[in-house]
């Protein structure tokens, strides 16, 4: 069993399509379907369940792409700590986060207090950053809710309140707490950029005995100016609310709180760079708790 044969099966185990593996490892299809099987032979058991062009893993596939992380893992952080020995720890911190709004308000200050640090910042959805996490092409994500996975350790750095946001002229406008069954016949403005997110605010409804009817669903700027235009109502964390300083009610229902999770993988080698960052972000969210907080 061969490091390149384990690379190969890890990057199909993802893609779940030769074609699509083969292109991205750039090698010939036929090469890499011929990698899978000798491994396959290797091992004494098929690793994928096989329909049509798609392929997904089965049990013994799921065992095996488990050990093959934790192996490049591992084999990051042993060339990690060589580099440590010979050269000074990389400064260089890989972070993904399903939102933008998770960093605001930090990094300038994090900048201030480390310079020599360099930010690799991305944007993607949650089961991408799982993934990149596991494959060990980000040092650090930052969720909504907390990743539920063996391989993945993740704290939850606080829980901020959803508030209803409403126009002005609202007939609810003046109040200070509102269920939000008063408003399922309302149209709802929503965030057509970020599936975590909206997905939590359509459970919240549903709890509250109804769908929403979504009659924007635009990008989180687009969302604002329609917003300022009195077109509906939205459900957003109360600390965006009070950068844009927008109108909100307090919601009554037990369950509109939406967690801001931070990640890394459990058995990575951690630069002190990446350490301190996690430390300054965990740090910088307990101090300011309180804007997360209707109250």
């Amino acid at each position: 069993m061969e490091l390149l044969q384990l690379k190969y099966f890890q990057t199909v185990a993802y893609t779940e399509h030769i074609s699509k593996a083969a292109m991205q490892l750039n090698i010939a299809q036929p090469s890499l379907s011929l990698t899978i099987k000798r491994l396959e032979d290797e091992l004494g058991t098929p690793l994928f369940h096989r329909r049509g062009r798609n392929i997904e893993l089965n049990a013994s596939g799921k065992i095996l792409l488990k050990h093959v992380n934790r192996i490049f893992i591992e084999i990051e952080n042993a060339e990690m700590e060589i580099g440590t020995e010979k050269h000074q720890a990389s400064n260089t911190i890989k972070i993904s986060i399903t939102n933008s709004r998770f960093l605001t308000g930090l990094i300038s200050d994090y900048v201030n207090d480390c310079p020599e640090s360099k930010l690799h910042q991305g944007i993607g959805a949650r089961s991408e950053i799982i993934t990149s996490l596991k494959k060990g092409d980000i040092d650090l994500g930052i969720t909504g809710h907390p990743i539920q996975d063996e391989e993945i350790e993740s704290h939850v750095l606080v829980n901020e309140d959803i508030v209803l946001v409403v126009p002005s002229n609202h007939p609810h406008a003046g109040k200070t707490e509102i269920s939000l069954s008063l408003v399922a016949s309302e149209p709802f403005i929503s965030l057509a950029d970020n599936i975590e997110y909206s997905s939590f605010t359509t459970m919240l409804c549903e709890k509250a005995g109804f769908v929403p009817n979504h009659a924007f669903e635009v990008d989180s700027l687009t969302l604002v100016e329609i917003i300022k235009l009195d077109q509906g109502v939205a459900l957003l964390p109360i600390s965006v609310c009070r950068t844009l300083g927008l109108n909100y009610i307090k919601i009554a229902d037990d369950s509109a709180i939406y967690p801001i999770s931070l990640s890394w993988v459990k058995q990575k080698w951690l630069s002190s760079s990446v350490s301190n960052f996690r430390d300054f972000i965990t740090a910088y969210y307990e101090v300011n708790s309180g804007m997360f907080k209707v109250d």
